[in-house]
């Protein structure tokens, strides 16, 4: 049997959880495939990519590649077109096409956690997390308020400019996270408040998590933030980064190889890498 070989490149690659999360994936679906783990240097992805890359049957991208593989790549997908960053690389038939797997993990992440994206959506912080997950939102013509720090106003705005002059017609403000009024339907965490190992952070008030329907946090270390303990106990549907590590890479599996997975399994997967994060 044909053993198909996956990698994940970035420099430093660091822990990754990325061949935890495949291997378990790979396993679901019973393909036999190999998937490592490359440290390429920036001046090194180009000769890496016809030495050793192309060989393979796709690989998965972490900082600092994701723009610098677009010009060595065959075809580049739509969405990884508009977001100008490609962390996803499937090879078939010697072509190789490039897609960005984040937006869509985003979405599955709350859809399997029965968060609809509707109504007032509020997005704590504008940094590159904040901005895909914006992009998703004011695309169903949701409105969206980012919310941020002082020093961030400027960066905010940039953004909102930014958003409102690529898609015709979106409704998108800034605030101060001070200022955040009134009922919120979705609130989004993209900041690192509430990671490891000052887990005791959470990113706003008590009075702001209590008055939000949903809740979705881009921490995915803990598995269940403060921030995320807080709007279970109110009663609000809420779920944390590491759905969104796992649906993302469930995204890179429909891309390989037509792979689909049940949330269940997904489920079990988030819990496991979260147990493998705290063992490292």
């Amino acid at each position: 049997m044909n053993i198909k070989k996956y990698a994940v490149i970035g420099h430093p690659i660091g822990h990754t959880m990325s061949p935890f999360i495949h291997k378990r994936l790979f396993a679901l679906s019973g393909i036999n495939a190999e998937y490592g783990v490359m440290d390429i240097a920036p001046e090194n992805l180009k000769a890496e990519y016809e030495s050793t890359l192309k060989q393979l049957d796709g690989f998965n991208i972490t900082i600092p590649h994701k723009q610098n593989i677009i010009p060595l790549i065959d075809r580049i997908d739509k969405k990884a077109k508009m977001y100008g960053s490609v962390n996803t690389v499937s090879i078939k038939d010697g072509i190789a096409t490039g897609y960005t797997t984040d937006p869509d993990g985003f979405l599955k992440a709350l859809e399997a956690a029965k968060i609809t994206i509707g109504g007032r959506v509020v997005i704590l912080g504008c940094g590159g997390v904040a901005r895909t997950m914006a992009y998703e939102v004011v695309l169903k013509g949701v409105a969206l308020t980012f919310a941020v720090r002082d020093e961030d106003v400027e960066i905010a705005k940039a953004l909102c400019s930014e958003i409102t002059n690529t898609v015709k017609g979106a409704n998108v403000q800034y605030c101060l996270i001070s200022q955040i009024e009134g009922d919120i339907d979705v609130l989004i965490n993209a900041t690192p408040l509430g990671m490891y190992p000052k887990t005791e952070i959470q990113p706003v008030s008590d009075k702001v998590i209590f008055r939000s329907k949903s809740v979705f946090d881009a921490v995915y270390n803990p598995l269940e933030t403060v921030l995320i303990q807080k709007a279970l106990s109110n009663g609000s549907r809420a779920v944390g980064g590491m759905a969104m590590l796992v649906w993302q890479a469930v995204v890179a599996h429909e891309k390989w190889d037509n792979s689909t997975y049940d949330v269940k399994d997904i489920e079990k997967i988030c819990i496991d890498a979260s147990k493998e994060l705290e063992n490292k």
